[in-house]
């Protein structure tokens, strides 16, 4: 969809590869999104295995391009899923499927890994994880492969050859962020050749520009900058605007996740949070919970829940709450790995079971918070709130009430928008850049609420009794 715009009015552009679909936006200087499409993807999962062909990724980024590029581009980035990976050929052409975020298929190559290097990854590596992945593949594929992360692969389509990877897809791959280089003594361990592994840049690099014959397919000028992406989560971060310590944003939807800032890294021995690197320096810690909305529609299947958030509403704070969890285990704000759901107080209707669960979640978001600030974050000055969950003014207010701290609602929260302003602020300071460019639709100031603050104490003391915060 195009929006009216002048002639030689600079723009850029984000990419965002996601699972369901892949998303381009084509952003003005002062933050307009002046045009955006998107195209949908296939999954193939069976069990613990997740995948896609990336050949359906190039397809729809070509497409989606062709629809919002402009003569006036002047960068683009691309966001994608963290820890996606997949083997290319030596001129980065893609080999095989690309294993997804969420492939558990390579569960038996962490005790490899972690033997490998304890102190490194004893409590940070996890199945899902790039580098289990990676040596699965490797061990089914011939010799001349290299590896590629998923926005490498979309970078190298559109610059025609092989392109560094960033910091912030690395992560996961089991680049050192504080060293700035491969672990080659642990890679060397697990039968990793460093021939194989890509250069590593910081977001914002430049990794080479549109060549001629995509130019003529995605009407993408030739010569145009491609610049080192994020992982989507970050990528929504920076739409946020989330960039200062003290800042952060929460993102709410099935999970709900962490993301802020810290000028230091935060160690935490649990390894409940990890960090990506800040493109301005200093850090991005963060961590993703396996609480959220999605113990809605898991206790309530089939209500109507627009009707019960109105409801809820009306019925205000109640004296309940649910830890909000799915299934079992618990990641993050402590690591738990048999935690199961449990309620406090009377739930005797589906009404109060709904608020129950937003009360749950909106403990949990301060307990995170609450875990961060121990480790050395900031004091939370502000909340910027994305994620479907937004849909709910009601459970707005609620986790401003509880937070105690403003919550803001970006006017967009898109993964595409956020690397759009990362293209714009190559060269310069992406938190200026987003300070500039993000605009924020309104600021809900929290209210006193006694009789949150007494059942939020007692909601922790049952997470302690129960042992889930060791």
């Amino acid at each position: 969809m195009r929006r009216v715009r002048s002639v030689g009015e600079p723009a850029w552009i984000g990419v965002d590869l996601g699972t369901q679909s892949v998303r381009s936006v084509l952003v003005d200087a002062a933050g307009t999104v002046l045009a955006h499409a998107s195209r949908p993807l296939i999954s193939h999962r069976d069990g613990d295995r997740h995948e896609q062909d990336p050949g359906d990724w190039l397809a729809a980024v070509d497409a989606t391009l062709a629809e919002v590029s402009t003569p006036d581009v002047q960068g683009l980035a691309i966001c994608s899923t963290s820890g996606t990976v997949l083997l290319t050929d030596q001129a980065g052409a893609p080999t095989g499927p690309a294993l997804m975020y969420d492939d558990a298929r390579a569960g038996a190559y962490l005790d490899r890994i972690v033997a490998a290097d304890p102190t490194r990854w004893a409590t940070s590596m996890q199945p899902t994880w790039a580098l289990p992945k990676i040596l699965w593949l490797l061990d089914q594929a011939p010799s001349g492969r290299r590896i590629a992360h998923s926005a490498d692969v979309v970078a190298a389509h559109l610059i025609g050859r092989p392109v560094a990877t960033d910091t912030s897809h690395a992560l996961k791959t089991g680049y050192d962020l504080v060293a700035g280089q491969w672990p080659l003594d642990a890679f060397d361990t697990v039968g990793l050749s460093p021939e194989i592994l890509p250069e590593v840049v910081l977001p914002g690099t430049e990794l080479g520009r549109v060549s001629e014959t995509k130019a003529q397919v995605t009407g993408v000028p030739a010569g145009t900058p491609v610049f080192g992406g994020m992982t989507d989560g970050c990528a929504a971060q920076i739409a946020a605007g989330a960039l200062a310590p003290g800042a952060w944003n929460s993102v709410l939807g099935t999970t709900l996740v962490l993301k802020g800032v810290s000028k230091d890294l935060l160690d935490d021995p649990t390894g409940a949070v990890y960090s990506h690197r800040h493109p301005d320096g200093g850090w991005l810690p963060g961590g993703a919970s396996n609480t959220g909305a999605g113990a809605l529609t898991a206790m309530l299947p089939g209500a109507d829940l627009g009707a019960l958030d109105q409801a809820a509403r009306e019925l205000g704070p109640i004296a309940a709450a649910v830890y909000p969890i799915t299934g079992t285990g618990e990641r993050f704000p402590f690591v738990a790995p048999k935690a199961e759901r449990f309620q406090l107080g009377d739930l005797p209707d589906d009404l109060h079971t709904y608020s129950a669960v937003l009360q749950g979640v909106a403990f949990i978001e301060k307990l995170a918070f609450e875990h961060l600030e121990s480790l050395g974050a900031e004091p939370v000055r502000s909340v910027s709130l994305t994620g479907g969950a937004v849909r709910s003014g009601y459970w707005n207010q609620l986790r401003a009430d509880v937070l105690g701290v403003p919550v803001e609602l970006p006017a967009s929260a898109d993964p595409g928008y956020g690397m759009a302003v990362l293209a714009a602020s190559a060269g310069t300071s992406l938190t200026a850049t987003a300070a500039r460019m993000v605009r924020i639709d309104r600021v809900i100031d929290p209210r006193p609420q006694d009789n949150l603050a007494t059942l939020y104490g007692e909601f922790v003391a049952e997470l302690d009794r129960r042992g889930y915060r060791g």
